[in-house]
């Protein structure tokens, strides 16, 4: 059944459709500057063909939310953990669920985080649940950037993988992706090349103005056209719409986002002295002094582990709070009991895991100086290195006190070496090591024991058999030996180094 899709009209005054069903087949790219009605473009598109198709919208600004009250829509608010995300997404596609992924709010690389997680869920859902589906992404270039950025690297594979798992394997799931971005420079190459329909809307930088015109077929002379359509003009070309390039306008809308186009306003009629008074002059409804915004200072870790080990002492309760410390401190033990329990949970980012344990303090209604992201990073390397927080004597205070001297990540590590060393137990391995502070990595391990050797926090010796020793900087404690073969199992890389070097010792 062929469905078209009223865009506008075209420069002749003739209607401007989209053959629907051929869009679910072939994606769409839609690229434009700020101001050039992106956004009111996928918003004519998806109103006039919510009635036919599912629609998933990835909507970083929440401008889409209003959707709901008119189509139906449900709005999924992205605050939530990627495991949950995931499971939402798979319930989506088995029931046929048009929705609104809502990020506003969200840091960038969280939206990264979730996005990918809602992506990898619709992509993965059973194959009974393949019914057609449109995914709109508005800025895609934020979830597919074409260079690393100010974001992590896991962050960018995990949305990057997202976003091309859908342009280059989603029609075969029933997935359509629709994506917008304000400069096809800032986009992933590999992302935008799958896509088969185009609308360009007005550009001015010569190398967004020229891939643009690579992508309809162009010459470099008619490349200067871009600069000047107006605002909701685009040049459409694509099986879906045109086989040549054609202007198209967008026509109106029925529903509208939070952030229209701004306007001119005329100022307020008031003399230069009756301006001075009101902004020099507290108002009836303001505070005399308005409170200075003040930056916990880090919480030292001997002080979190007091604070762990006697809850009823360091709690502070909400004042609508009517739960004793020793709940609330039992209440947070089990989220993280319940957070580490994921073999996963050892190497995700701290932000993303604080996200996560905010989401279960909201659900269990828990808010304090125990909730917050100073207390949660010490936590969080404590538990990773297996270390609690019961009372020590005197000698175990004054290492912990050294501890603090150390990068926030390491202090655990530190602290697990000392435990070990006290226990006269063997040497952690590298793998341990590394995966205490939150990498995959034996080489991390490694690293990390070097760096505390530097500073004169640990001696690491080797004994006569080639086992590794640490002994505890200032006290007496010594770990017993560790095979060194067995903390640092060769790589790859070490093998292949290894055949080269054996390959030239027969050559000589």
């Amino acid at each position: 059944m062929k469905v078209a899709v009223d865009l506008g009209t075209t420069a002749s005054g003739e209607p401007a459709e989209l053959d629907l069903e051929e869009l679910l087949s072939t994606r769409l790219l839609v690229q434009g500057n700020s101001g050039s009605g992106k956004s009111h473009l996928l918003r004519r598109l998806l109103e006039r063909s919510a009635e036919w198709v599912q629609q998933a919208i990835i909507d970083p600004e929440g401008d889409f939310v209003g959707f709901a009250e008119r189509y139906g829509h449900v709005i999924v608010d992205a605050n939530r953990t990627p495991a949950e995300l995931t499971r939402i997404a798979m319930r989506i596609r088995q029931h046929r669920a048009s929705v609104v992924l809502d990020l506003e709010g969200l840091d960038a690389e969280v939206q990264m985080h979730c996005s990918a997680a809602f992506l990898n869920g619709l992509f993965d859902a059973d194959r009974s649940a393949w019914y057609p589906m449109l995914i709109a992404v508005d800025e895609a270039h934020l979830f597919a950037p074409a260079m690393a950025g100010e974001h992590s690297d896991e962050a960018r594979r995990a949305s990057l993988g997202a976003m091309t798992n859908l342009m280059c394997r989603g029609r075969k799931r029933g997935l359509a992706g629709i994506i917008a971005t304000q400069r096809l420079a800032k986009l992933a190459k590999n992302v935008a090349a799958e896509a088969s329909n185009f609308l360009m809307g007005r550009t001015f930088l010569d190398i967004d103005m020229q891939r643009a015109a690579d992508l309809l077929g162009m010459d470099r002379r008619a490349a200067e056209r871009f600069r000047d359509l107006e605002t909701g003009n685009f040049v459409a070309l694509g099986p879906a719409l045109y086989s040549r390039p054609t202007q198209v306008k967008i026509g109106t809308v029925e529903t509208a986002g939070r952030s229209g186009r701004p306007s001119l306003l005329p100022l307020p009629e008031h003399g230069r002295e009756a301006l001075a008074e009101l902004i020099f002059t507290a108002g009836a409804d303001e505070p005399a002094e308005l409170p200075m915004p003040v930056r916990s200072a880090p919480v030292p870790m001997r002080e979190l582990m007091e604070r762990v080990s006697a809850p009823a002492a360091s709690a502070e309760p909400a004042d609508d709070d009517s739960r004793s410390p020793e709940e609330r401190a039992g209440l947070i033990d089990a989220i993280f009991a319940e957070m580490l329990e994921d073999p996963e949970a050892a190497y995700r980012p701290v932000p993303i895991l604080y996200q996560d344990f905010l989401t279960h303090c909201r659900l269990k209604r828990l808010r304090g100086a125990d909730t917050d992201m100073a207390a949660f990073r010490r936590r969080l390397s404590l538990a990773r290195a297996g270390i609690s927080a019961d009372a020590e004597d005197e000698e175990w205070a004054e290492v912990v006190a050294r501890s603090e001297a150390l990068p926030e990540e390491m202090q655990g590590v530190y602290l697990m070496l000392a435990r070990a060393a006290r226990d006269s137990a063997p040497c952690p391995p590298d793998e341990a090591l590394a995966r205490a502070y939150g990498s995959h990595s034996p080489s991390r391990g490694r690293f990390l024991l070097s760096f505390m050797t530097d500073r004169g926090f640990i001696t690491a010796d080797m004994d006569f058999r080639g086992n590794r020793v640490v002994t505890i900087a200032g006290t007496g404690w010594r770990t017993g030996a560790v095979q060194q073969a067995a903390a640092a199992k060769p790589t790859a890389l070490d093998e292949a180094r290894a055949r080269r070097a054996a390959r030239l010792a027969g050559l000589s």
